[in-house]
């Protein structure tokens, strides 16, 4: 069974809309805050994979991801202190799919809030039960729970309308449990009632669904015209309101002080006018998201930067994922068929038909380009190294804390043998090495220089 010392909490954000005040107020604030408490781990990942099951259009798809992730990030998420990973980069979450689709009930499929309000849809339309139902949106339930169970994780902070999702992963982990032995921890729904549900334009909840969403990163501009149509009764300036099913009171009280709210509660008492209320929510939303949009900004402007905290953030997931699953396989039956001593030996057979290929393509590449490679070692840290056109080693870097830094670092020596002083304390000579062969190579990756030619 996979051991733990701490608490895991895992988000996932559907990746088919633009990030809106509802999902700051209901899931991102509160997630970050939460990303920071000691004894706790956290895990949030872009749940792509679950857009496919709403959202036919890649574009939107692949612009969601972005958005969402620049959002967590200008937002406070450290992606160095969670996991934060993109659900597609985990070949192992749909491979757990399936071992939990071959324990779990197809009842309990049929009983998921999604797949039956499908079918009363279709009812009431006179429809076949099951018209434009796929397997995808019957089945999610799996793949959620998968994402849970994948990562043990203990609490999964959900909605009071989403807790059956955490029930259903639950039973799949029984199941498991019972016919192979405990592997999984039964995750808990971590309901925090005192979340705030924002109203949307026009009352209702604030929902893509509904299409009344005031979008996050609104410009002053934008988030001013959004909030001046908000609806509002009837009652005139000097005439008392009712802060009860007040839009504008609720997503004030979402971003203001104790003490501003009661302030704004005796305004209302007091006849404030609709006007000054939609000023007043003005300037305290736009107070929260001024500091945070420049961020965003810089983050869409640069998705090379996401990427590379994307897949870093992946291979994270995956150090925990990949010897969970090797076990979860074994536990079903999916083993070698020689016994592991032989295994062993068989895999060092293929170890050395690797490296007797390697050495050969070395002394065979009469062309090419030095390269830098990056990669992770046991001790946690991020290493980079500098191999010869004939894959001999020149360079080696020391451990970094971050791939970023790692990054970094590579692309200043990109720019040549000068920024070699410069970076002289993280780099490792290696012996039989000369130095005027290192700046050599830098040289001749260094923009403006003449790539060798293609045959």
């Amino acid at each position: 069974m996979h051991s733990m010392s701490t608490t895991r909490f895992l988000t996932g954000i559907t990746t088919t809309g633009t990030p809106h005040l509802g999902n700051f107020v209901g899931s991102i604030r509160p997630s970050v805050a939460a990303s920071r408490q000691p004894g706790v781990q956290s895990f949030y990942f872009l749940a792509d994979y679950h857009a496919l099951i709403k959202c036919e259009d890649p574009q939107r798809v692949q612009r969601s991801t972005l958005e969402i992730a620049a959002s967590w990030l200008a937002a406070g998420l450290d992606p160095e202190q969670v996991t934060f990973y993109r659900q597609s980069d985990i070949p192992e979450i749909p491979e757990l799919t399936w071992l939990l689709t071959c324990v779990t009930g197809k009842g309990l499929l049929n009983r998921a809030h999604a797949y039956k309000a499908a079918n009363d849809k279709n009812s009431a339309a006179g429809r076949e039960a099951d018209a434009g139902v796929t397997a995808g949106l019957f089945m999610y339930p799996l793949l959620m729970g998968a994402d849970i169970l994948l990562f043990n994780a203990h609490q999964v902070p959900v909605g009071r309308d989403q807790s059956q999702h955490i029930e259903m992963a639950r039973a799949m982990a029984s199941s498991f449990n019972h016919l192979y032995g405990a592997h999984f921890v039964l995750p808990e729904a971590a309901i925090d009632e005192h979340v705030a549900i924002l109203p949307g334009l026009d009352g209702r909840k604030m929902s893509k669904s509904y299409d009344n969403t005031i979008p996050l990163f609104s410009t002053r501009e934008q988030l001013g015209r959004l909030i001046a149509g908000i609806l509002t009764d009837s009652r005139a300036p000097g005439a008392p309101k009712q802060v009860e099913g007040s839009a504008l009171f609720q997503i004030y009280q979402a971003f203001a002080t104790p003490t501003e709210t009661a302030a704004l509660r005796q305004h209302y008492a007091d006849g404030i006018a609709w006007g000054e209320v939609k000023q007043l929510l003005l300037d305290c939303v736009d107070q929260t998201i001024a500091p945070m949009r420049a961020q965003y900004q810089a983050l869409l402007d640069d998705p090379a930067r996401i990427e590379q905290t994307l897949l870093a953030g992946a291979e994270r997931a995956r150090a925990l994922a990949r010897p969970f699953m090797r076990e979860l396989r074994g536990a079903v039956g999916l083993r070698s068929l020689v016994p592991a001593a032989q295994a062993t030996a068989g895999a060092e057979v293929v170890e050395a038909v690797k490296a007797v290929k390697s050495t050969k393509a070395a002394k065979t590449a009469k062309t090419g380009q030095p390269a830098f490679k990056q990669y992770r070692e046991a001790d946690g840290k991020f290493y980079f190294k500098l191999v010869a056109a004939d894959g001999r080693l020149l360079l080696q870097s020391q451990g970094f804390a971050a791939p970023r830094q790692a990054g970094q670092a590579i692309a200043e020596l990109h720019t040549g043998a000068g920024a070699l002083p410069a970076l002289a304390s993280r780099l490792v000579p290696v012996d039989g090495v000369d130095a005027a062969e290192v700046m050599a190579a830098l040289q001749a990756l260094a923009p403006g220089q003449p790539q060798p030619a293609r045959k």
